[in-house]
């Protein structure tokens, strides 16, 4: 049960890291540069932690295989889509019905996981999951009236919510796949090495991306080194976290407990903005605690 303390301690250092994220977003960067300041500060914290993980165990690595880079490269494109789907939500007037099935990821991954790699899922935690995504709109603040028509399903909303849930759920199947393929019995060696390629190529794909569209941002994410670093520092922690824990469990119980991360966000409003909890976010944090329990009992 290793996974379960792993996975909370990587949500809670990505509520962090989103926080700081924001902080820059806010000041100085665009989306795309507040993003890419998570791999380049993370980037040569990971290769040296991953090299000095490696070296101390005296480990011999096979080279990667041409599955495990398959892998790597679709999830790391795949994450950096999703998110670009879920920034683009935001920018619609009637956007509620995509955020809504967005929170479908957790059972988009499960779904994905049983076609891709096999992973099986129990009656009992898909129950749980199910709870759970109920949990994440609620203390989301979609209405929770909200009903979807024959209309609603061709609005661009609703392909960019669908697609996001995939796409999340899709690159958390891929990194576990990449995991699974490195010849290791050491899970926090095998999420490391994983963790190493996915940032190098995902910084890649984003240097490229800037430099050609919005070239100004790769000096200003440099000049914010005091804040950005730790944005790395930060998803340095939650990514090790995350990875090891699809090395360990089946993807999609992962992101379900992974929701927590949510509640702490609510949590540090609280404790350091002043902030009070509202009578439907007290409900959505009991559902999602719930969700939980039922999620750890069930398997």
């Amino acid at each position: 049960m290793l996974w379960i303390p792993i996975t909370l301690i990587a949500a809670l250092a990505q509520t962090l890291r989103f926080a700081v994220q924001r902080r820059l977003r806010l000041s100085t960067l665009s989306s795309a540069g507040a993003t890419y300041a998570r791999f380049v500060y993370a980037g040569p914290l990971i290769v040296a932690g991953a090299v000095g993980y490696q070296m101390f165990q005296s480990a011999t690595l096979p080279a990667p295989t041409s599955v495990f880079w398959i892998y790597a490269a679709l999830g790391g494109v795949a994450q950096i889509l999703a998110t670009i789907c879920v920034v683009a939500l935001f920018a619609l007037r009637h956007f509620t019905v995509g955020v809504t099935l967005s929170k479908t990821e957790v059972m988009m991954t499960a779904l994905i996981g049983f076609l891709i790699l096999g992973d099986q899922v129990t009656v009992g935690a898909l129950v749980a999951m199910a709870l759970g995504v109920v949990a994440v709109i609620v203390l989301s603040k979609v209405p929770l009236d909200v009903s979807i028509t024959w209309s609603d399903l061709f609005q661009k909303a609703t392909l960019l919510g669908v697609a996001a849930g995939a796409l999340f759920g899709f690159c958390s199947i891929m990194y576990r796949g990449a995991t699974l393929t490195i010849a290791s019995d050491d899970p926090f060696l095998r999420a490391t090495q994983t963790l190493m390629y996915v940032i190098l190529i995902q910084s890649a794909v984003l240097t490229v991306y800037l430099a050609i569209f919005e070239p100004g941002q790769i000096r200003k994410v440099f000049q914010a080194w005091r804040v950005a670093i730790w944005v790395g520092v930060l998803s340095l922690a939650g990514s090790v976290g995350w990875f090891t824990a699809f090395a360990l469990q089946n993807a999609a119980y992962v992101k379900a407990l992974g929701q927590v991360e949510i509640v702490f966000s609510l949590l540090v409003s609280v404790v350091f903005f002043a902030e009070r909890l509202t009578r439907r976010e007290a409900w959505g944090i009991v559902l999602m605690v719930i969700s939980i329990l039922g999620l750890v009992l069930a398997i």
